[in-house]
Formats: structure tokens, C-alpha cells, sequence
């Protein structure tokens, strides 16, 4: 039997497997069932019907009716392409690409998120506690801490100085929820056609993002960063009015030159308050955002200016101001913006900064420093130092200078650490240490007086040795007996020696820690002639009891600390060492030093009508040149001479007594004239030819000599 031909398959026909033969059909639905033939009987293909047989002898290829042609089976007719079609098709892709961008942008930015401590426990930090330091009249002198100036609120500013940050930094800052689409767009566009990356350079952050990377973020431009920064301005505009975070953001803003806020900034560059900023000055500092290191008026005042009419304008355009107010308040481009120049007075907040722990311990909120300080005398005694340095520097050999000037009971009035704080902010009143000189001698002395000595007794003005040590008088000459009066008039540097071997180093070291020396000292014989570093501060204060009976002065500054709430933390109550030297022991002392600025190396002091003492102290090759000096009601020390620790040709008795003389002139006017404390009688007239020590005269002999001391250095 022939093998039937049964994969054959034709376009519109197809055998059923009910058409075999011998299979009789499934009735079907709505048509007749087909008889099928009889087993074994041949079977014609029928055409023109659905249904058909074939020749299982001789199966033949059979062509499909000619006619209407049926659709192919799973292909579409094309439709023609139109417009309408096209756009479509268009969109439908962009939906779908934007589906997956947002689901792609959404996977990063919560990866980005989830680096991020939980939404729960964010909270603004504590801003920096400032530390305001005002002198004896409210002035401020300077502020201290982290920010550079205290936190103001909102409502205490002119309208302008926020409408001028809002003008030129973020125009629709009530308007957005922290983000600003329009603003992002903008920037990006300008960056990339500017050839920098979308998110370089600057633009397109709101005043709520810059807020949020100065609160919590670094400033690196990165793109986590800026989701981040995102996240963060979401949740402040979530959690904080619009007032809270514009405020925010004018107190921890930067502002260049060490400026952390409106306040700081205002007080940097224009010496007032921002409560007081005129619109023009609030226009530069707005102007200065955009770049606080490069368009501050300081640094760039011309630049800072251009900047500042650009912010008039805008606020203008904004509607903040009217036209004409934004022309009058432009800077002139042919004028140089007034900054204020920091002085002396910085000086002092820097030494009360360091002294704030061991007043309240550590600083946690804004305080209000009230000191001493005199501004007028502070202001005055910073033009003398500079004006002596700028006269007679370049000629002595010196570019340094010091003052501390403070009332008897130690009560500090003036203080000036050096020539330019802006140069250098190390402090040469308080910080330093150097060698006293002769400024020193009269703590000796005070040692010999309490041992039994007085101003009249004789002492030999000779070359001597001391176990190695032989002290000799700077100008090589020698006077022979003299008295004590004289021997510290004339700074004869073997007087002290001889009296500081006589009573102990031991002793002198204790004098001068009583009197309030606290720098350590070696009790050696050269003490006698200031070889011992100290401060112009300790040096100023133990001073102080010659001029107010003997009680002991501790210097001091600091009178009251409080909170910006006018909370109390600290308040002076006066109190100190007492009585640390006797009646006696001033008058005398008194009485030697009266005679060291009348006739001796400090004669050039002058103070019209005062009682005035002190003495001048000059270290070897003239590395310092010191002069304190005193009356009933101040006591005054000034210093000269290199920070290199270099000769000048200074000694105390010259430049620094002409700047003692002019301070306390301007310290003494008006004030009452008193006598310095003290019954003692005036000294006898010295003998004409008996000099100081810069002119010394040929030796004399006088009537008495010291039994003492010429029993130890035999005559």
C-alpha cells in the first residue's frame, strides 16, 4: 500500500482529522453532518465546497480558488505614517522614558538618602556661641568665637537687608517648597553653555538648599551632595516657616574675613551693627555672596561695589526699592568703600577670650563681655605707639610697641599688644616675655628696704666678683660711695647687684611674686638686673602698690558676663592679696623713684602738676627698651623693641618715656591733682655734677658708707 502523502499543507486548505476515510464527523454547529463514502471507495477532491478528499494513490499539488484571497494569519495592514501618528509615538516613548527616568532618579536619590542618619533625629544645630566685647561704655570692641559676630533676629533688621539677599539669590523663595525647578534649569543650561558641568559652578541652589549644606553638609560638588542638599531643604521647608529659615540662614551665612552671619559681617566690614545698615551697605554684603572670599569690600573694593549696584537694581526690579533709591545708594565707582580698620582694641578681646574658661568655664551660648577698658584711652594710647614706631623706628632700629596703662587698684584701662593687629595678632603686652632691665631694680630695692635700708644709705659703685659674677655699669664708668636714692636714679647696675646678694635672690624672687610677678624666676644674682623674662603686664601691676599705699593689685578687665538674655553668669567683686608692702617701704620707694624721673634716666617724663615716679629699663644691646611710670591715679608701662629679639638703639629713658608722657597726659586731664602716697620729706638736691648714667661725672666721695656692704665687698 502506498505511503500517504500526509504533511501537505496548502494555503486555504487544510485536512481534518475528521475528513479521513472511515471516520464519520462530529455533528457541527449549524451545518449538516457530510455522508462519508463507503471503506475502500475512491474520493474525488470536491472544489467549490469546504470540504475535500484526496487520492491517497497519487496526492498532487492543488492550487487554492482563484478569486477573493483571504489575510494572511498575525500580519497587520500598514497604515499610512502621518503627522499626528508620529507625535503620538513620540510622546508615548518620552512617557515611557520618563517612567524610567523617574524610577532611576528615584533610585538614586533614595541611596543617596539612606546614607543619611534617619529623618527622626535631624535637628538644626546649636550655632556657635559668640562672645561680644564692650568696653567700660558699651562700645564694642570686638567679638569673639567661631562666627565672628552674635546671632540678630529677623524683625530687628531694616526691610532691606533681607529683601537684598532674596533679590539677588532667590527670587521666589516664598514661592517654591524648597527646591526651585525653574532656578535648577536656568543654572544648568548657563554651566553647560559656559563649558562646565550641570552641577559646577554656581546658580540654581535656593536660600533653603544653601541653608541646609551650611547646616549639615560639606561644600564639596559632588552629586550626592547636592541630593542630599535636596533632601534636607525639603525637610526645612517641612519643619520651619519661611521666616525661621530666612533668618536662619542671615546668621550662619558666610560672609569672608573669619564673618559667619549678618551681625559679624556688618561689624567686620563696616564697624556698626547690622541693625543699623544703610541700603547701600546691605546691598554690598548681599553682592558679596556670590563669592564671600573674592567680592567682600575689603578685598576687592571696586569689584564689591560693581557687585553692590547689580543687587540695587534687582531689588528695584523686584520691587523691594524704587529706582531712585537703588541710584541714590550705589556706590560711586570713583570712591572707595569706608571699611572699618581693626585696631588695638583686638588685642583685648583676644587676651578676654582666653581668659573666659576660667571665669564661666566653657562658652555654650552668646555672652556679653563687659570690661575696663576706657575707649577713648584705648583709641589714644594705640596713636602714640604707632606714631612713636612710624617716627622713630627706621632711625632706633625698632618696628614693635606696647602699652598697658591701668589704675592703682589694677583696673586696666588701655592695653595695646603691638603696632598693626591686622599684621600680627600676637599680643606683646600680655603674651610675650622679655627682660625687664633696670624696670626691674626697684623689686630689689623694695627687698632692701624691708630689710633695714633706706633711700639715704651709702653703698661703693665699684667693680666686684661674685663667685664668678662681676657685674659692671653699662657705660664702664664708676662712682664710687653712693647713696641708694642715687644708685637707682642713675640705674648703676652694682648697687643692686651688691644689695641682691646681700638680702638673697630668694628674697627678691619672693618681693616680686608678691607683688604680682607669677612668670617663673631663677633666684640667681643677675635677678638684680631683670635677666628674668616677664610680661608687660605683671611688670605694670607690680608697680601698682608704690602708687596706692601697698596694697596688692591684681590686674584685671573683666567686670561683668551675661547671656544675651541679661542673664548674670559673672560679676566682679572687687578683692585681693591686701596689704603687700608696709607704709614705710612705699615712702621710700616713692621717695627713690620720685628722684629717678626728676633727675635720674627717666627726667624726660613729663606730667604738668602731677606727682609722678617710675623707672627705665633697657636690656643688653638694647633688645628692649622699657619705662613704667606712676602717679596717685594710674600706672602706666610701655615696651619697644623687635619681635626678632634684635638691638635697637632704644634705651627706656628716651622713646618710651615720650610715649608714657603723651598717654598720661591725655589719661590726667581734668582730673584732680594728688600726691602720691607716703610721709616722707622731699629729697636733698643732688650735687651738680652728679649726672645720670648716660653723662656720668667724675667720682666723689661722700660722708657715710654702708657698714654692711663694705664689710662684705670690702669698701
Amino acid at each position: 500500500m502506498r505511503k500517504k502523502n500526509a504533511g501537505a499543507l496548502f494555503m486555504d486548505f487544510q485536512i481534518s482529522p475528521d475528513d479521513r476515510v472511515g471516520v464519520v464527523p462530529k455533528k457541527r454547529r449549524g451545518k449538516p453532518a457530510t455522508p462519508k463514502p463507503p471503506r475502500g471507495s475512491r474520493v474525488e477532491p470536491q472544489f467549490g465546497g469546504s470540504d475535500f478528499a484526496i487520492d491517497d494513490e497519487a496526492p498532487a499539488r492543488v492550487k487554492p480558488q482563484r478569486g477573493k484571497a483571504k489575510r494572511v494569519r498575525g500580519r497587520k495592514q500598514r497604515r499610512p505614517l502621518t503627522l499626528g501618528r508620529v507625535f503620538g509615538k513620540l510622546i508615548y516613548w518620552l512617557v515611557i522614558l520618563g517612567v524610567w527616568a523617574g524610577i532611576a532618579v528615584a533610585g538614586i536619590v533614595a541611596y543617596f538618602a539612606l546614607q543619611m542618619p534617619a529623618a527622626d533625629t535631624w535637628a538644626v544645630p546649636d550655632r556657635p556661641a559668640n562672645i561680644r566685647v564692650v568696653a567700660s561704655n558699651g562700645q564694642l570692641l570686638s567679638n569673639r568665637g567661631q562666627t565672628g559676630g552674635e546671632a540678630v533676629s529677623l524683625r530687628d533688621l531694616p526691610h532691606y537687608v533681607p529683601a537684598a539677599v532674596l533679590a539677588i539669590e532667590d527670587k521666589r523663595f516664598y514661592d517654591h517648597f524648597g527646591l526651585d525647578p525653574i532656578g535648577i534649569l536656568g543654572a544648568i543650561r548657563i554651566n553647560l553653555s559656559e563649558g562646565r558641568g550641570p552641577l559646577s559652578g554656581h546658580g540654581g541652589s535656593t536660600v533653603t538648599q544653601q541653608l541646609a549644606k551650611n547646616l549639615f553638609l560639606t561644600p564639596d560638588q559632588t552629586l550626592g551632595r547636592k541630593i542630599q542638599e535636596a533632601v534636607l531643604a525639603v525637610w526645612l521647608e517641612q519643619n520651619y516657616t519661611k521666616s525661621d529659615i530666612l533668618e536662619l540662614y542671615l546668621n550662619r551665612v558666610y560672609f569672608g574675613h573669619n564673618s559667619t552671619g549678618i551681625e559679624a559681617a556688618a561689624q567686620t566690614y563696616f564697624g556698626k551693627s547690622a541693625r543699623n545698615l544703610s541700603l547701600g551697605e546691605a546691598a554690598i554684603l548681599a553682592g558679596s555672596l556670590q563669592a564671600p572670599s573674592r567680592l567682600n569690600p575689603k578685598s576687592n573694593p571696586q569689584d564689591s561695589a560693581a557687585r553692590a549696584r547689580v543687587v540695587l537694581q534687582e531689588m528695584a526690579e523686584e520691587g523691594y526699592i524704587s529706582d531712585a533709591e537703588a541710584t541714590a545708594a550705589a556706590i560711586d565707582p570713583n570712591q572707595r568703600i569706608r571699611t572699618k580698620v581693626v585696631g588695638s582694641e583686638s588685642y583685648v578681646a583676644d587676651w578676654v577670650e582666653s581668659l573666659m574658661t576660667a571665669y564661666i568655664g566653657e562658652v555654650n551660648e552668646d555672652v556679653i563681655v563687659s570690661t575696663t577698658i576706657d575707649w577713648e584711652l584705648q583709641k589714644h594710647a594705640e596713636f602714640v605707639v604707632k606714631e612713636a614706631v612710624a617716627t622713630h623706628g627706621a632711625e632706633r632700629g625698632f618696628s614693635q610697641g606696647a602699652l598697658v596703662a591701668m589704675d592703682v587698684d589694677g583696673t586696666i584701662r588701655a592695653l595695646v599688644g603691638g603696632v598693626d593687629y591686622t599684621q600680627s595678632q600676637f599680643n606683646r603686652a600680655v603674651t610675650s616675655r622679655r627682660q625687664p632691665g633696670s624696670a626691674f631694680k626697684p623689686l630689689v630695692y623694695v627687698a632692701a628696704m624691708e630689710k633695714g635700708y633706706t633711700p639715704d644709705t651709702v653703698a661703693d659703685d665699684a667693680p666686684f666678683d661674685y663667685n664668678g659674677w662681676s657685674p659692671g655699669n653699662s657705660t664702664g664708668n664708676y662712682r664710687g660711695p653712693v647713696t641708694l636714692r642715687e644708685g637707682l636714679a642713675y640705674s648703676l647696675n652694682t648697687i643692686a647687684g651688691r644689695l641682691a646678694i646681700d638680702v638673697g635672690p630668694e628674697k627678691v624672687v619672693d618681693v616680686a611674686m608678691r607683688l604680682g610677678i607669677s612668670s617663673p624666676m631663677q633666684p640667681v644674682p643677675s635677678i638684680a638686673l631683670g635677666t628674668s623674662e616677664v610680661s608687660l603686664l605683671e611688670l605694670t601691676g607690680a608697680y601698682a602698690p608704690f602708687a596706692n599705699g601697698g596694697i596688692g593689685a591684681i590686674p584685671n578687665v573683666i567686670t561683668r558676663i551675661e547671656t544675651a538674655d541679661g542673664e548674670v553668669l559673672y560679676e566682679l567683686i572687687p578683692a585681693g592679696p591686701g596689704q603687700v608692702l608696709a607704709p614705710e617701704v612705699v615712702a621710700a620707694m616713692n621717695d627713690m623713684l620720685t628722684t629717678a624721673v626728676e633727675v635720674g634716666t627717666g627726667r624726660q617724663a613729663s606730667l604738668d602738676g602731677w606727682p609722678m615716679a617710675g623707672k627705665t629699663g633697657t636690656s643688653q644691646k638694647a633688645r628692649d627698651a622699657v619705662f613704667v611710670g606712676y602717679t596717685a591715679r594710674m600706672v602706666t608701662g610701655v615696651w619697644l623693641g623687635n619681635d626678632d629679639d634684635t638691638a635697637t638703639s632704644l634705651s627706656g629713658g628716651n622713646v618710651p618715656v615720650e610715649i608714657w608722657s603723651q598717654f598720661m597726659s591725655k589719661a590726667h586731664e581734668g582730673k584732680a591733682v594728688a600726691e602720691l602716697p607716703g610721709a616722707f620729706a622731699p629729697p636733698a638736691p643732688l650735687e651738680t655734677d652728679l649726672q645720670p648714667m648716660e653723662q656720668p661725672p667724675p667720682q666723689r666721695q661722700h660722708r657715710t658708707l654702708t657698714d654692711l656692704l663694705g664689710d662684705i665687698f670690702g669698701g
